[in-house]
């Protein structure tokens, strides 16, 4: 498979390593100092574009990759707000395709089917309280971490007592979401369930960004065989 890389700090490098050991080809590797490459022929020879930058850039990216005719790979957090319903209407009308995660890791995927499946459970035990704590790096830029806020999704969605998440908010109606920037710590989300007998706690913790990339590089093989707007549970169906 041909690979475009869209960013090219750690996580890029190091997911062009992961490429190569798995026999795919980079084709085009794309940085700021290179952005007119975007209109290059190896650029639109790629199958799958994989994309990891900052939320000011990213939705700009799928569209300069869906005019060469690239699909995208992204893991790219905080856009959503903004951009989310072009993006669903451009992968549901327009033929384009973005598979789009806020963590890649197999580890944080299967976290996060725990996580549903226990808020599915403890909406019959309203006794415990739930709340989340991610700790990330000091050169995060966005707080809560695109996988809390997915996380969160999991337990509200599956829980009637939780109404919305908040950072740091403590009404009962709310989940709260704790963040922490510490060192290079590249990611730990824990949930804990208090009540006053005892509390149960599940916590995913990544050893380094080497989990991301391979679960990018796993993307990018289900992408280049899918279409539409694509998401880490129509890769794994647990």
């Amino acid at each position: 498979m041909k690979i475009a890389l869209i960013g090219y700090g750690k996580m890029g490098k190091m997911i062009e390593q992961i490429a190569l050991s798995r026999g795919h080809e980079i084709v085009s590797i794309i940085d700021i100092d290179n952005l007119q490459d975007f209109e290059s022929p190896e650029f639109a020879s790629a199958d799958v574009a994989i994309e990891f930058t900052n939320p000011t850039v990213a939705y700009g990216n799928y569209l300069k990759a869906w005019k060469a005719g690239v699909k995208v790979v992204s893991g790219t957090t905080a856009w959503l707000k903004d951009h989310g319903d072009e993006v669903r209407n451009a992968c549901a009308n327009e033929g384009k395709t973005l598979f789009w995660a806020s963590n890649f890791s197999v580890g944080v995927a299967i976290f996060s089917a725990v996580n549903k499946y226990l808020a599915k459970i403890m909406n019959q035990f309203p006794q415990y309280d739930p709340n989340l704590e991610e700790v990330h790096h000091v050169h995060k830029l966005d707080a809560p971490s695109g996988t809390a806020i997915t996380l969160a999704e999991g337990i509200i969605d599956n829980l009637d007592r939780k109404n919305r998440w908040g950072l740091h908010e403590t009404a009962s109606d709310v989940l709260r979401i704790d963040d922490i920037r510490r060192g290079e710590v590249p990611g730990i989300h824990s949930i804990t369930w208090d009540s006053e007998a005892d509390f149960i706690k599940i916590e995913h913790s990544a050893y380094s960004r080497k989990g991301f990339a391979l679960g990018a590089v796993l993307a990018a093989e289900y992408t280049a065989q899918h279409e539409g707007l694509l998401t880490i549970d129509d890769m794994f169906k647990f």
